[in-house]
């Protein structure tokens, strides 16, 4: 039997999922969706055990359909125009000569637009790409259309631990500062692949490169402190899933598309914790979500998710536009650890998806993400 008890509490909070009792036969569920400063809708429900799977299944139904709607509302191209109206145009006339700037995965899709955007507002930018010859087109075009002189390529296959401490040697021997640090690339593989290093390919490259390279780079950021930022691309399917420690997607059947998402939700929560670990050391972390943009990535991820939005999702360019917004704006403008999207922060959980509980496990996961970096030499 399912109870339901519904009380609104007058306190201020995010909802979460908590499950207790777990050797009991009943089970209790609790989700707190929040409304407005004042008001909080919480939901008691006491599950038998019996009723857990389908209990489960609702919720995972409920998130998967409220960002759906979510999505199609706000991240197509319609809803980048209808953000857009808020928009300062002041706000992107800052220029930033004599910055350094990282973007990783910048030979294609938002990273490129993003690496373009930057050295139009006259940053010195260092591409980071897994292919030179791509990499090195990618450069030359940005040269030439930005007629920014002070753009580099960096070759690194972000799904290695061992490039990435390589890259990172070879680049702090340059002995500069590092002002912006934005983790662009991503990876969406919809077959269990794993890397020579032995780790889930999607995991390797969205997760463990991003902290690994981040971590390498916090000493050039110091170096950049107080005005050192850095800038991590999420993904609204994060939405979809809570905080797991299953990093690696032990499950027999391999499901890519969640894997992403949850890389992407490990992402938001890094970000949370970095800004609070490192908050004295003059840098911020954001985390950022592009809204659906149509890139190589998606085209060649989500087929068929490219081809049914055709003609509604955002450019490269509309989906860049909050990354160069984030590195262009004074940090007494942003909130460290928090979410961005369309230049404003961001929910990070949809209302009664049970998922913000779930971030209070990302020490366990930094820990692991640490032993794991530790590996290799």
């Amino acid at each position: 039997m399912l109870r339901v008890m519904l009380a609104i509490t007058w306190q201020n909070s995010n909802h979460y999922f908590n499950l207790k009792n777990k050797r009991s036969s009943i089970l209790n569920l609790i989700i707190v969706g929040y409304y407005d400063r004042n008001v909080t809708l919480t939901l008691h429900i006491q599950i038998h055990k019996s009723n857990l799977i389908i209990t489960m299944f609702l919720i995972k139904t409920w998130r998967a359909t409220a960002f759906g709607i979510y999505g199609y509302l706000n991240f197509t191209r319609n809803g980048f125009l209808k953000n857009s109206e808020k928009f300062k145009p002041e706000d992107m006339e800052t220029r930033i000569e004599g910055k350094n700037c990282i973007v990783t995965g910048a030979n294609s899709g938002i990273g490129y637009a993003t690496a373009e955007g930057l050295a139009s507002h006259g940053a010195t930018v260092y591409m980071v790409c897994r292919n030179k010859e791509k990499g090195e087109a990618a450069l030359l075009n940005i040269q030439s259309k930005t007629g920014n002189s002070n753009v580099h390529l960096e070759v690194c296959d972000l799904s290695s631990i061992n490039e990435i401490k390589s890259f990172a040697s070879r680049f702090s021997a340059k002995d500069v500062p590092v002002n912006i640090l934005i983790n662009n690339a991503g990876l969406l593989e919809n077959k269990r692949v794993t890397t020579t290093e032995g780790y889930e390919l999607n995991f390797a490259v969205n997760v463990l490169g991003t902290y690994a390279l981040t971590e390498l780079m916090l000493p050039l950021l110091e170096k950049a402190a107080p005005d050192a930022r850095v800038i991590t691309v999420s993904s609204g399917g994060m939405y979809t899933v809570p905080l797991t420690t299953d990093l690696q997607f032990s499950g027999e059947k391999f499901d890519g598309v969640e894997q992403y998402a949850r890389n992407k939700r490990v992402q938001v929560a890094l970000a949370e914790k970095w800004a609070e670990m490192y908050k004295n050391k003059g840098i911020e972390f954001y985390t950022m979500h592009p809204g659906w943009a149509e890139t190589p990535g998606v085209a060649n991820s989500l087929p068929d998710f490219s081809e049914r939005f055709k003609g509604k999702l955002r450019t490269s360019e509309e989906g860049a536009d909050t990354l160069i917004w984030l590195a262009l704006q004074p940090k007494e403008k942003l909130v460290s650890g928090a979410l961005y999207f369309d230049r404003a922060e961001a929910p990070k959980h949809l209302k009664f998806a049970a998922t913000s509980s779930s971030h209070a496990v990302i020490d366990s996961i930094v820990n692991s993400l640490r032993s794991m970096s530790a590996r290799h030499s």
